[in-house]
């Protein structure tokens, strides 16, 4: 269940990067690498590619290993949200009610989209650091609630 929550956690923060064009109106598109680090007890650490298409409110994320295996998808649109991970899915109300169920707290996916526009926001315990997004680095850190986390993010040029 720990690594099924950072991994959600890691999903849904994967989201600092710069967007690249799609053909669907409405839709934006990012891809690249991200790697997460929360220091519980005991610390974890992940890394993972990642490809994110949609937008706050109808979304999908795909989390993929360095050599293409797929490690998780998350969906979500209005009224619903599921985890699709090892051929087993977990379907929520909304994506804070899944984010808040399997990482401890929600993972505020409309600033997340601000972030990947160079936007910042206010987002309680949240800190994101834009100063390197135009050269596609993005680094995001929860300060609150415990444990703290810190996401890296790294854009496919």
């Amino acid at each position: 269940m720990r690594r099924a929550a950072l991994l959600v956690t890691v999903a849904l923060l994967s989201a600092c990067a710069t967007p690249q064009r799609v053909a669907v109106p409405g839709e934006e598109f990012w891809s690249g690498r991200l790697a997460m680090t929360v220091q519980s007890d005991p610390p974890q650490s992940f890394s993972a590619s990642f490809d994110l298409r949609g937008t706050p409110a109808t979304g999908e994320l795909q989390l993929t290993t360095p050599l293409g295996t797929s490690l998780a998808t998350v969906v979500w649109s209005p009224g619903s949200a599921e985890l699709r991970q090892d051929g087993q899915i977990t379907r929520r109300g909304s994506l804070d009610e899944l984010t808040a169920e399997l990482s401890g707290t929600p993972v505020p996916v409309a600033a997340l989209f601000d972030w990947l526009r160079g936007r910042t926001g206010d987002v309680p315990g949240w800190q994101a650091d834009l100063a390197k997004q135009p050269e596609g680095r993005i680094t995001a850190r929860r300060l609150s609630p415990p444990p703290t986390a810190e996401l890296r993010v790294v854009v496919q040029p």
